[in-house]
């Protein structure tokens, strides 16, 4: 950063009042930097050009003490933010038998996502345009007109209380009584609307038109039947019939303004790490041509190219499409290093130079997969960020559990003295058993070379052994994954943090309270001796916050993001707490999930929460610095914002 970035930066905060003729440059005052009024920076008024370097270092000085920061770091924050958790995926994007693993076979197939597709889409291109014709202007007016007179003249309670019998009599049940009673009401002309089926309709529409009242009566019935959803054994429901609503909301959109909304809602400058969704073979159906996985990677460079450095958009890797495609990832070894040849992921990652990968293994896979090792490898050796999904959502593999996936392809469990077995996973729902995909857990199997080694000494391709140098069972590894740079998308999810704090007994938990600096044991008991049923026990009984801290911990490349989880207000204190960790304060990324979170709050409501919960220099943490240090990779650099 050059004396003239800051300069500038200044000049835009306010904190230079003036430049003259002769180059010199005017604070507005010792203390206008604002951070703490009583801390004096001794810099003149009126500084000359030939001195700005001087008083420049001296002023990152000053704010790196302020900040507790290297002066490094602290010019990071000069910068703009980034938003680490963005999608732009559009509903043509998403299969359509969502609902597949809810409703028996052949029920699913009469609410296809296409269904909610194409009612938005028709609402979108005509009721929704009906706002600015001019018939839609000049009906409101007739309406206006007709209500005013009823109003002045005090005649609305009566109107209202005639039209209410006629919605009474609609809703009347048809018998031989009620039918006496409908018919001397007509006689007495109380019912001035047939009641005809159209006449019915008509009757309702009136009634919503004209008294806002009871359109609000029935918007209040409609949420309080929606909010007995949440009550329902399968919550589930609504969380998917949420999904189908803002996947739907937006569906009449393309990817391109999606981001343009987005940009619409940051400051200027902002940065934006945009992650794409492969939901081909997670058993919800396929998708059409025109929506496939190439063509929304196509769309996505097409806005990079647009929107250069305001757009980070990552890879998305499905090992069943590595499998499946050839061409999407080939490579030769070369002393032990990954050299691509001309495949998608080369083309995506070196020549269009996006900025990372994207996993999401609730769609059916292991992100240990063999198939994705030498992908890990290339990745951590050019220190390329990898995002992965991690918390228990609605976007999952709806296809039938296979038997291998009964036990852990690395985990085992006690059975009894020294004799152990695969850990065996029972969940048989689809939301359940795909949870095993997403455990934290699993990462320590590309992390920790012991484990490493296992799944590498078990792998089908020989390449994989060469690639990480294997020897023998007994002998460690020549390169290993240690070094991974891995993002937790969700940082485990809300409710595995309200889990955490709710647990005030759990041992594990407790091991990151008593243990700030390294976490949890995983390998080993307190008393320091190796137990391979540990992580077993880990499993089933540990928390995902506490997991994914004690990988932070422990591991050098290892972050966590806050998206989505943040529009839960419970998650804030510990939020606050998490960031007072010396190590932890520097893996935290911001981001928020959008659009998906917009289901509960808006980008700009989930920014001033933010800044109403943490203190400035928390967040400067969050969404400054730290993801500059995700983003930097080691084949083109540092990023440019």
């Amino acid at each position: 950063m050059t004396v003239e970035d800051i300069v500038k930066f200044l000049r835009k905060k306010g904190w230079i009042e003036s430049t003259t003729e002769s180059g010199a440059v005017q604070f507005n005052s010792p203390d206008f930097l604002g951070f703490n009024p009583t801390i004096e920076i001794n810099i003149p008024r009126i500084v000359h050009a030939v001195d700005l370097d001087r008083y420049t270092s001296k002023m990152l000085d000053t704010l790196a003490d302020i900040y507790d920061l290297s002066v490094t770091d602290l010019t990071y924050l000069i910068k703009p933010i980034i938003n680490c958790h963005t999608q732009i995926y559009t509903a043509d994007h998403v299969p359509p038998f969502l609902a597949k693993s809810l409703l028996p076979f052949p029920l699913y197939f009469l609410f296809p996502f296409s269904l909610s597709t194409m009612i938005f889409r028709t609402y979108y291109a005509y009721p929704y345009r009906w706002h600015y014709q001019r018939w839609y202007r000049k009906a409101s007016e007739i309406i206006y007109r007709i209500r005013r007179p009823i109003e002045r003249s005090g005649l609305g309670p009566y109107i209202g209380l005639l039209i209410a019998i006629q919605i009474f009599f609609v809703l009347l049940p048809s018998t031989p009584e009620f039918e006496q009673l409908r018919k001397w009401s007509w006689e007495h002309h109380l019912i001035v609307i047939p009641q005809t089926g159209p006449g019915k309709i008509l009757a309702i529409i009136i009634l919503l038109l004209l008294f806002k009242s009871i359109r609000n009566m029935a918007v209040a019935v409609l949420e309080k039947l929606w909010s007995l959803l949440a009550i329902l054994p399968e919550r589930e429901v609504k969380e998917l019939i949420q999904r189908y609503l803002y996947l739907g909301r937006f569906s009449y959109i393309k990817q391109e303004t999606l981001f343009r909304l987005l940009q619409h809602q940051y400051p200027e400058g902002t940065g934006f790490v945009v992650l794409p969704m492969d939901m081909a073979y997670m058993g919800a159906g396929g998708l059409k041509h025109h929506a496939s996985y190439h063509r929304q990677m196509d769309e996505l460079a097409a806005i990079k190219e647009r929107f250069r450095d305001a757009i980070y958009p990552f890879v998305f890797a499905d090992p069943r499409r590595i499998a499946a495609e050839p061409d999407q990832f080939d490579y030769d070894v070369i002393d032990g290093a990954l050299v691509l040849r001309d495949c998608f992921i080369r083309k995506y990652i070196e020549e269009f130079r996006f900025s990372g990968f994207k996993i999401s293994p609730a769609l059916g896979y292991y992100p240990f997969d063999e198939r994705l090792l030498p992908l890990w490898k290339y990745a951590a050796d050019n220190a390329i960020p990898i995002m992965t999904d991690c918390s228990k959502g609605v976007l999952y593999y709806r296809g039938t559990k296979r038997l291998e996936w009964d036990r852990h392809p690395v985990f085992v469990e006690q059975v009894r003295g020294d004799y152990y077995k695969p850990l065996l996973m029972q969940e048989i729902s689809n939301r359940e058993f795909t949870s095993n995909f997403t455990h934290p857990l699993n990462y320590l199997c590309l992390l920790e070379e012991l484990l490493l080694r296992q799944l590498v000494s078990n792998s089908r391709d020989p390449r994989i052994r060469e690639i990480f140098g294997y020897t023998n069972s007994k002998t460690p590894l020549k390169h290993d994954l240690n070094h991974l740079k891995l993002c937790f998308g969700h940082f485990g999810g809300d409710d595995e943090w309200i889990r955490f704090i709710r647990k005030d007994n759990d041992n594990f938990a407790s091991e990151l309270l008593r243990n700030p600096n390294m976490g949890m044991s995983f390998l080993s008991n307190k008393e320091g001796e190796t137990r391979p049923g540990r992580l077993a026990q880990i499993w089933r009984y540990g928390d995902w916050y506490s997991v994914i801290c004690s990988l932070m911990l422990q591991f050098p490349n290892i972050y966590a993001d806050v998206s989505y989880i943040l529009h839960n207000p419970d998650i804030r204190p510990l939020l606050k707490q998490t960031l007072l960790n010396p190590r932890l304060k520097t893996r935290v990324l911001f981001g928020t999930d959008y659009y998906m979170v917009q289901k509960y709050k808006s980008e700009r409501t989930l920014m001033a929460d933010l800044a109403d919960s943490l203190t400035n220099k928390e967040f400067d943490l969050m969404a400054r610095v730290n993801p500059r240090e995700f983003l930097y990779n080691k084949l083109y650099g540092a990023i440019n914002i």
